[in-house]
């Protein structure tokens, strides 16, 4: 599997100061990851060479304000998790720095690697630049390999810490998740500035939700904004 697998396994497994138990399906899980990691720059490096896109050292010169709000949503997703990452990498908490790569590249899968469109043409060139400078510390090998090709710069050891961009962590609207009594629902889209009086007339008046809702009694609404997340209860 090569070290960068063993390596990963071992940050994903357990918190360094807990036990580690060894696994081979999750070593081979870790190995997956970085497979699918390789294949999607493998596949973005062939598109850029072909279009002929300049190498800027992650830095892309768009105008985000153009954006749709699906990548919008994106482009959030990623400093959201960058946020989530750089915190805990402070506390040592290898095991979700790694969770939180991984789900970046789930991000990054959601657009299409062969698209035309120069925002989303950004957003990959943007994502992978903090997905690989983030996984660098836990899988050094292939982040130093994929970094060179991308066109990122000769090293990423000498490349700046990503930081956060305040722009991207503010959203027109928010996709909230509705439970009903603890269970998934459906979910809502208010204003981004909605209050949490506001997102609950929202939740109540969806006809998706009333379907679990109607003729009975209403006991309490939590919102919890920072989740993103309603949860409404009944009487059963």
């Amino acid at each position: 599997y090569g070290a960068d697998t063993i390596r990963l396994f071992i940050a994903f497994a357990s918190p360094p100061e807990m036990s580690l138990e060894w696994s081979d399906s999750g070593v081979d899980g870790s190995y997956r990851f970085l497979r699918r990691l390789w294949a999607f720059a493998q596949d973005y490096s062939f598109v850029k060479t072909l279009n002929g896109m300049q190498d800027d050292n992650g830095d892309v010169a768009i105008n985000w304000l153009e954006a749709n709000n699906t990548q919008k949503n994106i482009r959030f997703e990623y400093y959201e998790l960058l946020n989530q990452a750089r915190f805990d990498y402070e506390r040592s908490q290898f095991n979700t720095v790694v969770s939180a790569c991984m789900k970046l590249l789930n991000s990054l899968s959601n657009i299409p690697v062969k698209t035309t469109d120069p925002i989303d043409q950004a957003l990959i060139q943007e994502g992978l630049s903090i997905l690989l400078r983030l996984l660098a510390p836990v899988t050094p090998h292939i982040c130093h390999v994929l970094w060179h090709e991308l066109g990122y710069g000769k090293l990423i050891l000498d490349a700046p810490w990503p930081k956060t961009v305040k722009d991207a962590l503010k959203l027109d609207t928010l996709e909230f998740v509705v439970q009903v009594n603890g269970k998934l629902r459906g979910h809502i889209k208010v204003d981004a500035q909605a209050e949490e009086d506001e997102i609950t007339d929202i939740a109540l008046q969806d006809p998706a939700i009333q379907r679990f809702t109607a003729d009975k009694t209403l006991k309490k609404v939590i919102v919890i904004t920072h989740r993103k997340l309603v949860n409404i209860v009944v009487a059963e």
